[in-house]
């Protein structure tokens, strides 16, 4: 049987499908996966130190609430086998010796998975894609799936939520994109096949029983017919697809969607990364002038400046 301390990370750029992704593998009768994202782990372990000796009792319980704090609507409304209690929690890990901050994040992840009755865990925050080294560190047996999608379809999913991450033009789109996928490539390469997995989001839709079945197989997990047939998400704040089964047609909008302009600033951007990963361009790349680069990155970080200092506003209101 896989033990607990097997964790998987899904992981990618922002909008590339990662949650259908979690939402099919937290369907398999082993794996537990929370229906939202961490993003407490890297700042934690980053900040070790300042929590002290997690050998006290009091140290754990900081922790906890630093955990807490960072990630409150995960810990209240994604994780379904465990209420998240920082007093029992904090009771439990002391006694069971949990006195590092993996040992701490692992076993809130155990225990939700086990009262899920499952038997492994695993976690899906794309940006951890550029941290899959220091969650090897935190986590040495943990296994990657990067999951990559056309970076064009990237970009009008990315538009549709333009102030939740600062991206407001394709030229800016295209390097975000860009730092994602050629960073998580070049860390995978370093962490091995065992460890490391692509899969293609057009893959997933295409062919979603095959890529299933070799994705099992790098997990080193029987497949299941239930990863397919996933349950479905009943809230309607969560991605609208997930209320549906898998959507072959979710993926090329860029072409009827994006001008013919953005299409070129978006190849002529990143091409050479699009054509690596397998996706073919419509366009004639033409380099863009270092001048119009900065024309681009002075708009998105205006636009930036102005979304936080309107956010600042209405807080303090």
């Amino acid at each position: 049987m896989t033990m607990l301390n097997n964790p998987i990370f899904i992981v990618g750029a922002p909008r590339s499908g990662t949650t259908l992704l979690q939402y099919m593998l937290r369907s398999h009768p082993n794996i537990s996966l929370p229906t939202g994202e961490s993003h407490f782990m890297i700042p934690l372990y980053r900040n070790s130190e300042k929590f002290g000796d997690l050998t006290k009792i009091e140290n754990i319980r900081t922790v906890l609430q630093a955990m807490y704090r960072q990630s409150a609507d995960f810990l209240d409304t994604d994780i379904h086998g465990i209420k998240f209690d920082i007093d029992r929690l904090t009771d439990e890990l002391y006694a069971e010796g949990r006195n590092t901050i993996p040992d701490i994040i692992s076993a809130v992840f155990e225990k939700n998975a086990l009262g899920e009755g499952k038997q492994r865990w695993g976690d899906k925050t794309p940006y951890y894609v550029l941290h899959m080294n220091t969650l090897l560190q935190m986590f040495p047996s943990a296994q990657f799936i990067h999951l990559i999608r056309d970076g064009r379809d990237c970009a009008l999913s990315l538009f549709e939520r333009q102030h939740d991450f600062c991206v407001y033009n394709t030229f800016f789109a295209a390097k975000y994109w860009e730092i994602y996928v050629e960073g998580g490539r070049r860390i995978g390469k370093d962490l091995g096949e065992k460890v490391y997995y692509e899969v293609r989001y057009e893959d997933l839709l295409d062919n979603p029983e095959i890529t299933l079945q070799r994705l099992c197989s790098f997990l080193n997990e029987p497949y299941s017919d239930d990863i397919l047939n996933f349950k479905k998400s009943g809230q309607a704040g969560k991605t609208p697809l997930l209320q549906k089964t898998v959507q072959k047609n979710n993926q090329g909008k860029w072409r009827s969607k994006m001008t013919r302009r953005q299409i070129a600033t978006f190849e002529g951007a990143v091409g050479n990364t699009l054509a690596t990963f397998g996706y073919p361009l419509i366009t004639e790349t033409k380099s863009i002038s270092l001048f119009i680069k900065c024309l681009w990155r002075l708009h998105n970080a205006i636009n930036t400046f102005l979304r936080n200092l309107l956010r600042k506003k209405r807080t303090s209101l």
